[in-house]
């Protein structure tokens, strides 16, 4: 399968609970167009973060049915799609799992594109995994950081 976008994500939490940020980095296959996003927060946890990198980075596409390779270290959001636990989660309402908040926003932009995960080990010389880890660092540690207010609902 050959893939239009390639959208690697990051996310980073110092506490776990604790400050925490994301980091995108998407690529346009076969040309020279690459962006970078990140954003930090307050109080999250690593999960969310790479949850909601993967969200944020889906939400940036502007055409439909683009064809997307998303590569994560994160074996929570990976696993969660290619192994089919999601739609497990979504026949049970998400009773006693985390983050549906975030899992609903998923659920909400993924359909509307050919999305393919492959999930990378963490800090292993892959370019742009870590400038996602750089990224969702940095963005940990800004100042003026934003609520997640699905964090917080949470508790």
């Amino acid at each position: 399968m050959s893939h239009e976008v390639h959208i690697y994500t990051d996310g980073a939490a110092k506490g776990n609970p604790g400050p925490a940020g994301y980091g995108v980095v998407m690529e346009m296959v076969g040309t020279p167009y690459k962006k970078e996003f990140y954003e930090g927060f307050r109080l999250s946890t690593n999960n969310r973060m790479e949850l909601l990198a993967v969200i944020v980075g889906l939400e940036k596409l502007k055409n439909p049915k683009t064809k997307v390779l998303v590569v994560s270290d994160s074996k929570y959001v990976v696993d969660a799609v290619e192994k089919g636990w999601i739609w497990n989660w979504v026949k049970i309402r998400f009773k006693g799992k985390k983050n549906q908040d975030l899992w609903l926003r998923f659920l909400k932009i993924y359909p509307k594109h050919q999305v393919k995960f492959v999930w990378v080990k963490g800090h292993a010389n892959i370019p742009e995994n870590e400038r996602c880890d750089q990224l969702a660092v940095a963005a940990s540690m800004m100042p003026r950081l934003k609520k997640d207010n699905g964090y917080l609902a949470s508790l």
